[in-house]
């Protein structure tokens, strides 16, 4: 017989060995758990702590209702879970197929469809050897409903319905499993193990290939504006901007020298160009896993830190998580178990320029470890930005179940990995009294927003097949709770800057990237340079690519990047308030149309155009020769046109889009009307 039992802010069942939890978890927001082990762990994944709220709990026959705000989630004795919002509308209900059962949802009259010969349950442990469980939880489909957010996935559409994401860490895809509903809630797969999920047609589906726990958290609300705030109080918010970051990045593959830096910067300044940050990429270093300058090529770095803050340009490092066999730090951090494991053959995570295996991130010590090693060989020569590469890991084979953390074997903790590389870093540096923390980083999960990072998306191609897909994942990215994102101008692999064609690209990049959160150059330009020589101390030495300044690329290139960057420039007081915004309440820079006009039809299907703020509609150029661009404008306001022609809401127009331009509109009434238009 199974069993509903009722606490102050809680409701449980129980049958055989599974127990199933719904609790309050902030204000108009439940946590839901389930396991098969005698208790629940305490492990809070990417939730914050939460104080408990009152919860109104009302018994019926054979049923528990807990109401909290917003939200409320009915029970019966089968253990079947439907949730609902303040006006009584199913928001979301389990898929369960067996031949005799007790509906739970309101969506059908009598409820026959839940009565199947399938025996497919809602919630599916399924035993593994070791005793552990692989999940599937199960939930009825809307097929009017749209969905967003759960991170950055190489593809072009918004809007997630129907579509399958595999629920892993990649070089270029990062899993950050909360999604949102057009019909008015978010919900987030709060567990870090490998996995998919599926939104079709017929249900959706999540998948934990190793698991002990069942653990979401689902809140309601009338508006994707509510849903994202209370998913950033529940998760966290991006800590304080600082100044430089709205500024231009320059970057490339590779500054070889500290001589080079110090040239690009000093020809910035010389063409009184605004120049934010200087990132030196891989391989400045001995060898990997030394997290060091090689002195050779880097003689004196805190005389070029010090000349380049002179200059108002910030430095960011590159460090990557591989060790060497050959580093002189591998014999300790293999012995003291702070490298990544492989559970068989050769423990080599990755072959690129030497056998590496991954420092272990999820174990407290090594990330104490690697943080000290860097304080000692960066931040005490003042270099207090980092970009952490490979942060997915990147492995050689994406073979999940042939490695195992401290945490445990990644098919069962994996996800979190990139999340903990930068929470080493945010720790280490607000231990040592900084407060502007930016960790650049090649990956996220849930809560990486709240350790600093600004995620970019990876080594993309450089296409504008490439290019369009950038646009649905920045703002999914956004919608899933990590507002500062970037992406590397122009691509990152394939760009010759000798080609017409890749010229292209690169000002319709450009052009776009002065309206994202940050705008970065940076790419692996061809002709590669080869290095002056193949081996040093027997480690053999990287390529670089083709110079990647803004005057990289002929005088007229050159002049239209340079006016877009005075347009960036003029844009920063606007950017930054933006960034304010993100760290009060967690909301994204890059918004789609209907995060200001959801009561728009068109706002939920065009995919694009987005908002930039409240105040600038964008529109990019998103196909090589296009020069002219169809653009819907909302109604409920007027949008003036960078050439100051007026436009009414409410209309499709046609926009030329010579390449000097982008079709960027502004609101009526904002006052970057005066600050942009000529």
């Amino acid at each position: 017989m199974s069993e509903l039992i009722s606490h102050s802010n809680s409701i449980e069942w129980r049958f055989e060995r599974q127990i199933l939890r719904i609790e309050t978890w902030e204000r108009n927001s439940l946590r839901v758990r389930a396991t098969c082990a005698p208790n629940f762990t305490d492990d809070l994944q990417a939730l914050l702590p939460a104080e408990p709220c009152a919860a109104e709990i009302t018994s019926g026959a054979e049923s528990l209702t807990l109401r909290n705000g917003n939200i409320t989630a009915t029970l019966n004795l089968k253990g079947q879970l439907a949730f609902y919002n303040q006006r009584g509308e199913l928001l979301l209900e389990e898929m369960w197929r067996q031949r005799s059962t007790v509906g739970i949802g309101s969506s059908e009259k009598g409820q026959d469809k839940y009565v199947s010969a399938l025996k497919l349950d809602g919630r599916e442990f399924k035993p593994l050897a070791g005793g552990k469980y692989q999940l599937t939880v199960r939930f009825e489909s809307r097929p009017e409903e749209r969905l967003y957010g759960m991170g950055q996935y190489q593809q072009p559409w918004l809007d997630l319905k129907g579509c399958t994401l595999e629920l892993a860490q990649r070089n270029s895809q990062a899993s950050v499993p909360f999604m949102q509903s057009s019909l008015g809630y978010g919900l987030l797969w709060n567990n870090p193990a490998i996995g998919e999920v599926n939104f079709a047609k017929n249900q959706t589906e999540w998948r934990a290939r190793v698991t002990g726990e069942m653990d979401y958290w689902i809140t309601a609300a009338d508006s994707i504006v509510d849903i994202t705030r209370q998913y950033a109080k529940a998760t966290g918010t991006p800590p304080p901007a600082p100044a430089f970051i709205s500024g231009l990045w320059q970057c490339k593959l590779r500054y070889r020298t500290q001589q080079e830096v110090l040239d690009v910067a000093r020809e910035y300044r010389r063409r009184n160009l605004p120049l934010s940050v200087m990132v030196i990429d891989f391989f400045h270093w001995p060898n990997q896993g030394t997290w060091c300058f090689d002195p050779i090529d880097w003689p004196d770095p805190k005389a070029m830190v010090a000349e380049l803050s002179a200059l108002g340009i910030e430095l960011m490092v590159s460090v990557w998580p591989t060790v060497e066999a050959r580093s002189p730090l591998y014999p300790k951090m293999k012995a003291k178990g702070w490298l990544v494991s492989s559970e068989r053959g050769v423990q080599v995570n990755l072959d690129f320029m030497g056998n590496t295996t991954f420092f272990d991130a999820t174990h407290p010590q090594a990330r104490e470890f690697v943080w000290e090693t860097v304080k000692e060989n960066y931040y005490d020569v003042d270099i207090k930005l980092f970009w952490l590469d490979e942060a997915e890991p990147e492995y050689r084979a994406y073979d999940f179940d042939n490695y195992r953390y401290h945490a445990g074997p990644v098919l069962e903790v994996g996800n979190r990995y990139p999340r903990d590389f930068a929470q080493g870093f945010y720790d280490g540096l607000k231990a040592n009294g900084e407060q502007d923390i930016v960790n650049l980083v090649r990956c996220s999960w849930a809560g990486s927003q709240r350790y600093g990072v600004l995620a970019w998306s990876g080594d993309v191609h450089s296409s504008f097949h490439a290019f369009r897909n950038q646009i649905a994942a920045g703002l999914n990215m956004g919608l899933a709770g990590i507002p500062w994102w970037t992406t590397d101008i122009g691509g990152f692999q394939g760009g010759n800057v000798n080609d017409p064609a890749f010229h292209e690209l690169l000002i319709r990049w450009f052009q776009w990237a002065v309206f994202c959160p940050v705008l970065r150059m940076h790419g692996y330009r061809e002709p590669q340079i080869q290095p002056p020589e193949r081996y040093r101390d027997g480690i053999p030495q990287c390529n670089s690519g083709s110079p990647n300044e803004l005057w990289s690329y002929g005088e007229v290139n050159f002049d239209i990047m340079q006016h877009w960057l005075s347009v960036r420039e003029k844009l920063r007081p606007y950017i930054d308030a933006l960034y304010d915004n993100a760290h009060q309440h967690g909301d994204p820079l890059m918004r789609p149309l209907f995060w200001h006009y959801p009561q728009e039809k068109q706002s939920w299907e065009i995919e694009d155009q987005y908002l930039f703020g409240e105040d600038l509609l964008v529109a990019p150029v998103i196909h090589a020769g296009q020069r002219q661009r169809d653009v819907w404008l909302p109604a409920g306001a007027n949008w003036v046109a960078l050439n100051g022609e007026r436009y009414r809401g409410g209309e499709r127009i046609t926009v030329d889009a010579p390449l000097e331009t982008i079709p960027v509109f502004i609101r009526e009434g904002s006052q970057l009307v005066s600050v942009l238009t000529h």
